[in-house]
This record gives C-alpha cells, structure tokens and sequence, in this order.
C-alpha cells in the first residue's frame, strides 16, 4: 500500500486561504491525483469561514494553545478562535488516523499549519501552529512544500 499523506487543502488548490485564495503546489496537486495525499483545511473543519479575518497566535505557539497557555486571536479584530482553531486540528488528526496518514505536507507560516515558523503579531516566529503540532504530538512526521 502506498504512502498516505494529510495535505494543506490551499497547496492542493483549494480556495481555503482565509483571503480565499490558495497557494498551489504542482508536487501536492500531482499527489492529490495519484490518490496518496487527502487534501484538509483544519480551519474550515473547525467551522471557520472563508474568507476570514487573517488570525495568529499570542502569547506562544500551537503546542502553548493546545496546553490552553496561549490563544489564537483574529488579528484586527482581536476575537478568540482558539476553539475552531483546535477542533479544526482534532478533525485533521482523525482524518490521518482514519486514512493511515504517516506524514503531512503543510502550509508555511499558518496559525494551523505553520511548521518551524508562525506569524505572529506581524513578524515570524520560531513555532509550529496548532494542527502542526497536534499531529507532531501523534506521532505523524509533519513537513512544509516548496509553494510555487
């Protein structure tokens, strides 16, 4: 059985962003249609809109909010959306599991699926976003794609 993967649903060419828009990979799409990668957006599975207001994490990282020591805000308005935020990645953690997921391929910098780096208050930060870190957390080898 080949590898499975989990795949930001905006490198697959989703329109998911939280501006609508998405960030197509070739390699991701081309995965997508030879069946071994399952396209997910963590924030819309968590009940948020698209579009939405751009949101970040204060006070921490992904791994601080799934510890409840850290929130994920909507950045002009300020409104908490911690709660969709870690519901969205509970249900990309089930998806994996379900699937057999091994490895995720993330999109860069998000508040969900940032992987080493994370806006926050403006500028990056060292940090993992919430569903990257939860899936980490289980086991699953979490990575970005080069976006074209």
């Amino acid at each position: 059985m080949a590898e499975r993967y989990i795949v930001s649903a905006c490198l697959a060419g989703v329109k998911c962003r939280y501006d609508g828009g998405n960030c197509c990979s070739e390699e991701v799409m081309r995965w997508v249609r030879q069946g071994i990668a399952i396209p997910i957006c963590p924030e819309q599975l968590g009940g948020l809109p698209t579009p939405r207001p751009c949101s970040e994490i204060v006070d921490g990282d992904g791994y601080d909010v799934l510890e409840g020591r850290a929130r994920v805000c909507y950045c002009e308005t300020g409104k908490d959306v911690t709660a969709e935020f870690i519901k969205g990645a509970q249900e990309t953690l089930r998806l994996a599991q379900l699937v057999g997921a091994t490895q995720a391929v993330l999109k860069q910098k998000s508040p969900s699926c940032g992987y080493g780096q994370i806006w926050c208050r403006g500028r990056l930060k060292e940090g993992n976003g919430v569903t990257a870190a939860l899936l980490s957390k289980n086991g699953i080898l979490v990575r970005t794609a080069d976006e074209s």
